[in-house]
């Protein structure tokens, strides 16, 4: 469904994103990780032809955004960090109005479609969400409107920057759940940025992880944690044969006895089935690993400065 290929973009002097690659499926939900100033929202920018590319190109289902941006820019729904809305209209007025831009057939039905889908046609306070004045919502409200105006054309690519900044714990769970079900229910293809590491490890089927304006990693989470990390070994037999036997390990960094019976074992590398069978011996009695999306995500980020 998207395909970006030495996609680059300079300010000046100031590179921003350099030679970027990556794909995404339809129906995939992926998380764009990153610090600040990685090349994140440059990359969505360019990928939602708000801005231009300098090299590089990027397709969305077959049509390049550069040769042809109308076509393209009609197939995705971008939500900025900060939603581009008018705070003097009303929910219902403003979606109707997104949806004009869009050039939807009937955009008043489309507006009432949306506002059901992402929950905003409940009432609040005694009068319908729809009929509230954009400026006098909360922000987890102003972020659903945001959401129903990138929604309301029905695009078969979601694209999210930050999408619960600055929500509470309540609001970005919501939030999560009508995520989970746009990307599942609606086989819609996402690509989210976020720096809330737990929204990535419930959403996304992949992360694509990006530094100083280059991707340096792109894989699974399951496998991405399963690339370096602790090790812990439950035995029944004396620990310090085993521990000079796993030393002896490719990818094995050190290991140590923490208690009677228990070893930790850190790891450069995925090296789980060599630890097991050299500790089936000493009678293993539990493997665990117990490194997060986290750990190898700032090790990841780290190991590129």
């Amino acid at each position: 469904m998207i395909h970006v290929k030495q996609l680059s973009k300079t300010y000046g002097d100031v590179r921003a994103i350099s030679e970027i690659d990556f794909s995404v499926s339809a129906g995939e939900v992926v998380g764009l990780l990153g610090p600040n100033g990685a090349g994140k929202t440059t990359t969505m920018r360019v990928l939602c032809g708000c801005i231009g590319a300098t090299s590089g190109s990027v397709h969305i289902g077959g049509v390049d955004v550069r040769e042809e941006p109308i076509v393209a820019k009609a197939r995705v729904g971008y939500l900025p960090e900060q939603p581009p809305l008018y705070d003097e209209m009303t929910v219902m007025d403003f979606v109707v109005f997104a949806a004009t831009l869009q050039g939807v057939s009937d955009p008043k039905a489309a507006a009432h479609r949306t506002l059901r889908t992402v929950g905003l046609d409940a009432e609040l306070s005694g009068l319908p969400v729809s009929e509230r004045i954009i400026g006098r919502l909360s922000k987890g409200y102003r972020q659903r409107v945001g959401l129903a105006a990138a929604l309301v054309h029905d695009p078969d690519v979601l694209v999210l920057d930050e999408p619960t900044s600055g929500l509470d714990p309540a609001q970005r769970k919501d939030l999560r759940r009508l995520l989970a079900d746009l990307a599942n229910r609606e086989q819609r293809t996402v690509i989210l940025s976020t720096h809330i590491l737990a929204e990535v490890e419930a959403l996304c089927d992949r992360v694509i992880i990006i530094n100083q304006g280059r991707v340096i990693a792109t894989d699974t989470i399951e496998h991405l944690r399963s690339l370096a990390g602790t090790l812990h070994l439950a035995i029944q037999g004396d620990a310090e044969p085993l521990i000079a036997r796993l030393l002896e390990i490719d990818g094995v960094e050190d290991a140590q006895a923490v208690s009677d019976g228990l070893i930790a074992v850190r790891t450069k590398q995925d090296c789980r089935a060599e630890v097991a069978q050299a500790a089936a011996g000493h009678g293993l009695l539990e493997l665990t690993h117990s490194e997060g999306l986290e750990d190898v995500y700032l090790r990841l980020i780290e190991g590129a400065q």
